[in-house]
């Protein structure tokens, strides 16, 4: 049997530590808590669970926080936790039964993140596998019988571990925030990050999120280095951001970049948005249409669902259209993920 450190780092979960920890009661064999500065009493809670309470100053950085977590580790494997996380008693019998099973040539287990769309700010999956169990040491050994190298790629096993994710709130201040002093200070964020930044904005973001994010995405779709993907999600960022600023040939400008890229649900949404503040509902009706049958979405997943049917709704009403308005919004009711 393999035996697990647990690894989480926290800051002031008073109210949901004890329920994390309790749900993963007697499958650790050892508990390490790096506090980055709680105020309340996560600390003393944390004490009833294990000795191993680290104090680490907050310097803006989870990575960091996590590496020195797991530099505090001793088992042979990781588990990385966050409070907001719940294994029910069939996901521990599951964990325990992977511990006496494990093969010793595994680095990563993936296991299942679920109950995401709840409390949603960069998800569009109501689950998905996440890497969650990490092998603290990892044997290299050469491979090929010519032209021999050092085996580098992990060796992944996923999963039937379904982890629960129940906060208490939504992050997405704290996360838009930590963007916005990112890029004001000149980082160039990493295909990933500008991608969970931009998502972050589509199905959490204020009016005042997308304004505070718009200098970025414009220069981000002049960065050549850029790929067209990122591009795309960008001119997004910048057509919404444009169109709240009331800039119509900056909204047009990104807009076009989207839609010589193939179009994208977001972007239909926009421009159903823009006609339909300017009572041109015929034209309105199209962009709802094509975002909600025609295109996919690429940020939020409810661009091309209940959106643009709630859209047509309104369209539909304007027009004195009141069946019609009544149909799409009992599609955007039924509508699901």
């Amino acid at each position: 049997m393999i035996t697990v450190s647990l690894c989480m780092i926290v800051k002031n979960e008073e109210r949901i530590l004890a329920r994390c920890l309790d749900s993963v009661a007697g499958l650790m064999n050892e508990i390490i808590i790096v506090d980055t500065g709680s105020t309340d009493a996560t600390k003393a809670i944390a004490a009833k669970y294990t000795d191993k309470i680290y104090d680490f100053a907050w310097i803006g950085d989870f990575a960091a926080a996590r590496n020195f977590a797991f530099s505090k580790a001793n088992m042979e494997y990781i588990y990385s936790a966050d409070a907001d996380e719940v294994l029910d008693e069939d996901n521990r019998k599951a964990f325990r039964q992977l511990k006496e099973t494990l093969l010793p040539e595994i680095d990563i287990v993936q296991m299942y993140y679920a109950n995401q769309l709840a409390h949603g700010t960069i998800y569009n999956f109501d689950k998905e596998l996440r890497p969650k169990l990490f092998k603290r040491l990892r044997t290299f050994q050469w491979q090929g019988a010519i032209h021999e190298q050092v085996g580098l790629d992990p060796v992944i096993y996923d999963s039937e571990i379904e982890i629960c994710h129940m906060p208490e709130n939504n992050h997405k201040d704290r996360d838009l925030a930590a963007f916005v002093r990112m890029t004001g200070e000149g980082h160039r964020l990493d295909k990933r990050l500008h991608n969970i930044y931009a998502k972050e904005l589509f199905i959490s973001g204020e009016d005042k999120d997308f304004i505070a994010a718009r200098d970025f995405f414009r220069h981000s779709c002049q960065d050549t280095e850029r790929s067209e993907e990122e591009i795309k999600e960008a001119a997004c960022v910048a057509a919404r951001a444009a169109r709240l600023c009331g800039d119509t040939a900056d909204f047009f400008k990104y807009a076009m970049k989207v839609i010589a890229c193939d179009g994208c649900a977001e972007i239909c949404c926009e421009l159903g948005d823009y006609y339909l503040q300017r009572r041109d509902i015929d034209e309105a009706i199209v962009w709802f249409y094509n975002a909600a049958y025609e295109t996919e979405s690429i940020l939020n997943i409810h661009s091309g669902g209940d959106i643009p049917l709630y859209g047509l709704a309104k369209c539909y009403r304007v027009a004195g259209n009141e069946a019609q308005a009544e149909e799409y919004e009992r599609l955007a009711r039924e509508w699901k993920a």
